[in-house]
């Protein structure tokens, strides 16, 4: 039997896996011309950082101070912050401009005004644009914005332009790769024109994109000087049902038990809930929402994921498999099942640690004692 010391919910970890992911995200970067500055909010992982220096990356992308503060501390000195300033977490921003070389977004020229107040220490500064997706940032289309933010950063003392940056999140609700590459095409677009007045002022600005669907299947990156995709490096269900990855390119699956078979309805219960996994949903080709897939596990991980197979279910600590009567016949009460995620980054949020192919306990920035034995 497969993982025998596995006796409640754990992520494993193909470590081989996430080198090929690295490496091939870091080949299109540098064929492309593109600075490689990757998301650790995926993983929030030390050792899994530490397989990206082995592709030569000296720059990464977090999404917190918190995030921030745990990198640095593994000697990462070039971070970008890709969230707006918190003007309330001033003090740790000065905390961190002292120690790297920090990099922060605004989009508000007040924000850029408040900052230069409260800084004892240099910082660089991208200026959020929104060039589709309408989360947040600076509308593309609103020049008069920009330069008026622009020119907020240039008379300050303390603060450097470094560009403008966004994250073209509408790629994740493409149908298909086509539209995908479409989309990712028009922030890319919209991006270069933003651009394009700023650079006569600031020849040395970096247009910086990423999202892991744009990065993954785009080929033209004309214009731009920087991607920083995240999830690539574990992929998840999502990721495969849009066309951004196979199968064979997920790093991640959680091993959870199996507590309960019903063949008179073709489902099994494993115990795995919306506490370990998240509740993260995809839709299936018939329209039905689930909230992962599953696999077999392996002696050398997991197999591909089972055909007709989903998560239908999941609570705070059941989670509901419907498989085929088939596939239900192989599996047993007490056997692990192999759960790909829908959403890798939550996932591994939810499940803070994870269980190397080779059984090294990898960290998570959560920083709960990781252990095979306790819930």
């Amino acid at each position: 039997m497969p993982f025998p010391d596995i006796a409640v919910p754990t992520l494993l970890l193909d470590e081989d896996i996430c080198r090929r992911n690295i490496a091939r995200m870091s080949a299109k970067a540098r064929l492309n011309g593109v600075r490689f500055r990757p998301h650790m909010k995926t993983h929030q992982s030390r050792r899994v950082a530490s397989l990206f220096r082995e592709e030569g990356v000296t720059a990464v992308t977090v999404s917190s101070l918190r995030m921030a503060r745990y990198f640095a501390g593994d000697g990462w000195d070039d971070i970008t912050v890709a969230f707006p300033v918190n003007l309330r977490e001033a003090g740790e921003i000065n905390r961190l401009a002292a120690e790297v070389r920090l990099h922060l977004l605004v989009e508000a020229p007040a924000v850029v005004r408040q900052l230069d107040d409260v800084l004892d220490h240099p910082a660089g500064i991208f200026v959020k644009i929104d060039t589709g997706y309408g989360r947040t940032g600076v509308p593309h289309d609103d020049a008069g914005r920009v330069d008026d933010v622009v020119r907020e950063i240039a008379h300050s003392s303390r603060l450097a332009f470094d560009g403008i940056l966004t994250h073209g999140g509408d790629s994740y609700s493409a149908r298909t790769p086509d539209e995908i590459r479409a989309r990712f095409s028009t922030s890319r677009e919209r991006m270069v024109e933003t651009a394009r007045p700023l650079r006569s002022s600031f020849p040395e600005m970096i247009c910086s994109v990423g999202d892991t669907p744009g990065c993954s299947l785009a080929e033209n990156f004309t214009g731009i000087d920087e991607i920083r995709p995240g999830n690539f490096v574990f992929y998840d269900a999502m990721q495969l049902q849009l066309g951004a990855c196979t199968a064979a390119d997920i790093a991640a699956a959680a091993a959870c038990p199996i507590v309960a078979l019903h063949p008179e309805r073709g489902e099994a219960v494993f115990y795995g809930g919306a506490v370990h996994l998240s509740k993260d949903a995809l839709r299936n080709r018939d329209g039905e929402q689930y909230y992962g897939l599953a696999a077999l596990l392996t002696d050398d991980g997991w197999s591909e994921p089972l055909p007709d197979t989903h998560v239908t279910m999941l609570s705070q600590e059941h989670g509901v498999l419907r498989t085929t009567a088939e596939i239900l016949s192989l599996l047993r009460e007490g056997m692990l099942i192999a759960i790909l995620p829908v959403h890798s980054c939550l996932t591994a949020e939810c499940m803070r640690g994870y269980l190397t192919l080779d059984g090294h306990v990898a960290d998570h920035m959560a920083g709960r004692p990781f252990s095979l034995s306790q819930a």
